[in-house]
């Protein structure tokens, strides 16, 4: 694949970069992550890497505890090359699990804690994984199909492991007997995180020979043929965006004083790529410090412990910015040390941006990308304090331009599906040829699905989509997956899902539903959905309907869906 990027004049989204920002990175000076890993926990390592309910770890602690934990991994029989999902939320176990499982030479495959048992199921077949680090209080949903999948290892991880024996037990309890947050399961055979971490304190990790090429991330994204599939994500691609978004966010994040060290807020869940990266592995490249939010939806506690420390990132959803600027402790936190606040993941509402500029005195910065891209391809630059309702410019050593339906670059202005050509962009879908030949070109370009417009200053806008797909919180909803599921519920006839605009989420799910038998009623059709379905897919609106529009040759028009509300 050819690399190498056309001269400036093709680019004039350059123009726009803030004095200092590169137009290239350099992902070569690692040959894998684990050397991006391993340097920043030698240079770090009495500094707090990540910080959770008042408990710190350090660079050389998340160090030996990784390097324990790999060599438990490799004890299993685990070799270079196989998969290891992770489903847990934002804590200290997360981190270390990554850095354990790359250290063995290893594949992560990120979870969705969320997950039904029918979703989780799916992925572990999907991406073939061998071993799970599961929290206990999702333990319950893998013991439903633990059976049927390749899953022979699993790692139970508690809340309160890392926080020490009294704390630790105390939080243990809390959350197993006074909230009970977990349910009753029964996993024969599972090993407990610090028992596993034990194991391999008295074992050693073999050194294995990891190049950029290697796989070291699926990242699953939402099918348009209904199934779920994995980005692969090879080391050099994440060392790529982890280098591009430490480039672009240099303007600002200099400007951190001599004696603060560069401390970050991680609300956006570790399994999903935008945290994944410009959260965990751009810290740990900066060397930095990360607040471990384990329940972002937890607005009161979110703001209770952003209350503690002095921060100065903030990459979060439009919902999350605008459910904490109207929260009423918000005042209570002091937000005069941030310098950058990243929008991604969903479009950053103009209201939205307006009303956190005006709390905290810095801008929102919009950015956009995929799993696909690692995820990062373009952004605003970080100096810029106006809205511009843009995702911003393609980030150094990226490409992007609009295209026709067959492939030929639309002139400025016009609308055309996003293509992205760069060091982030993924080697293709997990086993699924066909599915990733129709989205990658045969020079590199990777089809975005969504349509946008690029003006003469290289800023892009994103103004459709090419795919029926639905954007809730920044998570994608696929219409297939939902009607598919749906479909199988005894009384439906036919179905079909489309998005609708919604406040709080920027789109949600309706559904609508044409009956085979009468007496099917709504409340049967969403606690079918409960069950197999996590909550961001579930639908806001359930509609009946005695026919559903259709074209001649009988493919649903969910457009005209879209349009009647």
């Amino acid at each position: 694949m050819d690399m190498s990027l056309p001269p400036d004049t093709a680019r004039p989204w350059l123009n726009a970069y803030p004095s200092g920002v590169p137009a290239e990175i350099d992902p070569s000076q690692y040959a894998s992550l684990v050397g991006l890993m391993e340097e920043s926990f030698a240079k770090n390592a009495s500094r707090t890497a990540y910080s959770f309910m008042g408990k710190d770890v350090s660079y050389g602690q998340t160090d030996s505890l990784s390097r324990a934990f790999a060599a438990y991994l490799q004890s299993l029989g685990l070799a270079k090359g196989d998969r290891v999902a992770i489903m847990m939320p934002n804590v200290p176990q997360y981190p270390v699990a990554v850095a354990a499982i790359l250290r063995a030479g290893l594949v992560v495959v990120n979870v969705n804690p969320l997950y039904t048992p029918r979703e989780l199921e799916h992925q572990l077949k999907d991406s073939g994984a061998k071993a799970i680090v599961i929290i206990e209080n999702f333990a319950n949903t893998l013991q439903q199909c633990i059976a049927n999948t390749p899953v022979k290892h699993v790692v139970l991880a508690a809340m309160g492991d890392q926080l020490g024996l009294l704390k630790g037990a105390l939080v243990n309890y809390v959350v197993r007997n006074v909230k009970k947050l977990v349910p009753a399961y029964e996993l024969p055979g599972a090993v407990r995180f610090n028992d596993a971490i034990a194991q391999g304190t008295r074992g050693t990790l073999k050194r294995v020979d990891i190049q950029p090429d290697d796989v070291a991330v699926l990242q699953y994204t939402g099918g348009t043929t209904g199934v779920s599939k994995g980005a692969v994500l090879l080391h050099r691609n994440v060392i790529a965006n982890v280098l591009q978004s430490e480039a672009w966010n240099a303007p600002v994040m200099d400007k951190v004083p001599a004696g603060q060290q560069p401390t970050g807020v991680c609300a956006l869940p570790l399994y999903h790529i935008f945290a994944f990266t410009v959260g965990m592995m751009l810290s740990l490249r900066t060397g930095g410090k990360l607040i471990l939010i384990p329940n972002p939806r937890d607005l009161p506690a979110v703001l209770k412990e952003l209350g503690k420390h002095t921060f100065h990132s903030f990459p979060a959803v439009n919902t999350l910015f605008n459910g904490l600027a109207n929260h009423p402790d918000f005042g209570k936190v002091d937000w005069s040390n941030l310098k950058i606040s990243v929008g991604g993941g969903m479009a950053v509402q103009g209201a939205v941006a307006k009303l956190w500029l005006d709390k905290t005195g810095c801008p929102i910065c919009e950015g956009y990308g995929l799993s696909e891209t690692s995820p990062s391809a373009s952004c605003n630059p970080v100096t810029s304090t106006a809205f511009t309702g843009t995702i911003g410019v393609p980030l150094p050593s990226t490409l992007m331009k609009c295209l026709d339906d067959e492939g030929n670059e639309v002139p400025l202005g016009q609308p055309g599906e996003i293509a992205i050509k760069g060091p982030q962009v993924m080697a293709g879908y997990w086993q699924r040829p066909d599915e990733t030949a129709k989205v990658m070109t045969a020079d590199g370009w990777f089809k975005s699905g969504d349509v946008g417009i690029m003006d003469e200053h290289g800023y892009f806008k994103i103004v459709d989509r090419k795919k029926d797909m639905v954007l809730v919180s920044g998570f994608n909803v696929y219409p297939n997956e939902v009607e598919d599921v749906v479909a199988k519920l005894p009384g439906v006839l036919e179905c079909a899902v489309v998005g609708v605009p919604d406040e709080k989420t920027g789109e949600a799910v309706k559904l609508v539903i044409v009956k085979k038998d009468a007496a099917l009623t709504e409340q049967q059709v969403r606690e079918y959905c409960r069950a197999n379905l996590t909550g961001y897919k579930q639908p806001r609106v359930v509609e009946f309907r005695t026919e559903l529009p259709k074209t001649p040759v009988g493919k649903i028009l969910r457009r005209e869906l879209r349009d009647k509300k």
